[in-house]
């Protein structure tokens, strides 16, 4: 058992940074214009973070959306919230999306209660610290990979059974599929397969219309790396960008509103680099 009086050191020093994940979901200035008015979208790890601030900018456009979530029933019920106070149905999907059952019937039951499918946003991730490649561990590896790509599979195979000419799959990766990253070495490869899924399926599905990008965000605040990483590492993170900061959810959110409408009509097998500054190949 961890010692209680470690546990409220730690939990203490979270705190410090809670004023990041306040962040509202959607800018205030942010005006919808009915980019995707009568839309529907599936967006995994919708409950918090970057799929929260996509649901709620897809809600605000006109959308209705599925949230996919792991176990915070307090935070997908906020979001299921706030995309009702946009005018829209928000249907809320709880379990585990390694598992490619749950995810086929997530795809079922969205086009069962919501009759259509017009844009799947492959999103959840999970990661854990290690520095030293030989402490990764076979069932940690295993875990990763399962969430991080071999979901995307099973969303995007269902998804194709009932997605038209016009949908559009939106993939989440990340910076460190361009620069590594040396403390996530299995999440950061996880993310380049995403790369090279995004631009396979691009191809793939050119010819029946149907466009597939994705986002590679940089360091963001989100609850994952909150509770993830120690004090030393939040103290630092993302200032060693360009713009001297980590981003938040909300700066990140409206360049999946682009992928998901017709504005970015003449894009497929490209990904879009949030990452205050950085420059990465592809």
């Amino acid at each position: 058992m961890p010692d209680k009086k470690q546990t409220d050191i730690k939990t203490a020093e979270k705190k410090q940074f809670q004023h990041h994940l306040d962040q509202p979901a959607v800018k205030d200035h942010y005006k919808g214009s009915g980019k995707l008015k009568g839309k529907v979208a599936i967006v995994t790890g919708g409950d918090s973070g970057i799929g929260r601030s996509v649901a709620v900018h897809y809600a605000r456009e006109g959308a209705d959306v599925s949230i996919v979530y792991l176990k915070s029933d307090d935070d997908a019920i906020e979001t299921q919230q706030m995309v009702e106070s946009e005018g829209r149905k928000c249907l809320l999907f709880k379990g585990d999306i390694s598992d490619e059952g749950f995810c086929k019937e997530v795809v079922a039951m969205t086009h069962k209660e919501l009759k259509k499918l017009d844009i799947l946003v492959n999103n959840a991730g999970t990661h854990e610290d290690d520095e030293d490649v030989r402490n990764i561990e076979t069932s940690q590896l295993i875990r990763t990979f399962e969430v991080n790509i071999f979901s995307f599979f099973y969303f995007t195979q269902a998804a194709l059974e009932i997605m038209e000419e016009g949908s559009t799959i939106i993939n989440t990766t990340s910076v460190t599929a361009y620069r590594g990253s040396e403390h996530l070495i299995d999440y950061a490869s996880t993310k380049g397969a995403i790369v090279s899924f995004t631009r396979s399926l691009a191809k793939n599905l050119a010819e029946k219309k149907i466009r597939v990008n994705g986002v590679a965000p940089g360091p963001v605040w989100t609850p994952l790396v909150v509770y993830s990483f120690d004090k030393e590492h939040l103290e630092k993170f993302g200032k060693d960008t360009p713009l001297g900061r980590a981003g938040y959810p909300n700066e990140i959110a409206p360049a999946y509103v682009y992928l998901a409408s017709d504005d970015s009509s003449y894009m497929t097998g490209q990904i879009l680099h949030i990452n205050g500054g950085d420059v990465v190949n592809g």
